[in-house]
């Protein structure tokens, strides 16, 4: 900033320091296991949770996001509303939006979810199952009209071979 002194000039003057409001944190909640933490046993909660030591057992946080750090390792199921896998887990994971597999990470066992990303580098064996939440009623009610079109066609196909059969029989020779 500048100011006009009394001579007619302008001179620098120090710009006030004026509070600086810090941006507002987010209101979730994260729990952080470090890397030189071992958690065995069934760990629940309502917050978010951070993964960089080993966890052996289960993990449910439906509602909450999970994420195995690069150096995690897991030896568990996961329930999770989203996953993020960097480091190692070994068990199922089930996400209620989507499962990530980064490309640090690596993955034994199956995985479901709407939504599953793999990313380049990342290395998983076991079986995906992308069924997105209510499609299961959706697809039942769709195979079983779909299998009562296929039983009536048939029955409309035996019908009219029957019938070309008739009349085949009753034309003369």
């Amino acid at each position: 900033m500048w100011k006009k002194n009394e001579s007619g000039s302008f001179t620098s003057q120090a710009p006030t320091h004026m509070p600086v409001s810090q941006p507002e944190r987010s209101r979730k909640e994260l729990s952080t296991i470090g890397s030189s933490m071992t958690i065995t046993g069934e760990l629940t909660g309502n917050e978010d949770l951070e993964v960089h030591g080993k966890v052996e057992g289960t993990v449910s946080l439906k509602k909450h996001s999970v994420l195995i750090g690069e150096r995690g390792r897991v030896k568990a199921d996961i329930c999770a509303k989203s996953i993020r896998v960097g480091g190692e887990v070994k068990g199922n994971l089930f996400g209620e939006d989507e499962v990530i597999i980064l490309q640090t990470g690596r993955v034994e066992g199956d995985i479901k979810a709407a939504r599953v990303t793999l990313e380049n580098g990342s290395k998983f064996k076991g079986s995906i199952d992308m069924e997105p939440k209510g499609d299961e009623k959706e697809r039942s009610s769709a195979e079983d009209s779909a299998a009562k079109a296929a039983k009536s066609g048939e029955n409309g196909r035996l019908a009219a071979q029957s019938s070309s059969l008739t009349s085949r029989s009753t034309s003369p020779v």
